[in-house]
């Protein structure tokens, strides 16, 4: 079995009051105090590959989890928000084990009604706050088989 984990975006600065485009809005300074402590608790599991939706919120959620591990964040569309679960799925199959992604509130709903419909067992209530981490477990054949989700970090 190997585990992946999927990482809400931290907390940006409000929608409503941004002015440009919404994949450059950044993490408000409470996102990125979620965002340190999300990376102090990535850490500890010593993630291989981290990926990210290219809105600027996403790859700032994981910036520094990256810093701690002396890694990069790689842009991956597929976690885009708006994109299908199709190429989503797909994804989670194609990832090493410990991967650690960070996508959108319309994308990780979907993604979880998807895998559970395909037969994994959703371990704990659902929680789609930001800064929520869904632990992906895969069997063998890369199958998401359980999954529970940790609640934001408090701070």
């Amino acid at each position: 079995m190997s585990q992946l984990y999927l990482v809400r975006h931290a907390k940006a600065g409000e929608r409503r009051i941004w002015h440009g485009d919404d994949v450059d809005r950044p993490l408000s300074k409470k996102g990125w105090k979620q965002s340190e402590a999300l990376a102090k608790r990535l850490a500890k599991l010593d993630p291989q590959l981290l990926c990210s939706s290219p809105y600027v919120r996403c790859v700032q959620t994981l910036e520094p989890l990256a810093a701690r591990l002396g890694s990069t964040v790689q842009v991956e569309p597929r976690l885009s928000e708006h994109e299908p679960v199709g190429p989503v799925l797909e994804l989670l199959a194609e990832l090493p084990g410990g991967s650690v992604m960070c996508s959108h509130g319309d994308v990780i709903p979907a993604t979880i009604r998807a895998i559970e419909q395909r037969g994994a067992m959703l371990r704990t209530r659902p929680d789609w706050r930001k800064a929520s981490v869904w632990v992906l477990r895969r069997n063998k054949r890369g199958e998401i088989v359980h999954a529970t989700v940790w609640p934001p970090p408090l701070v």
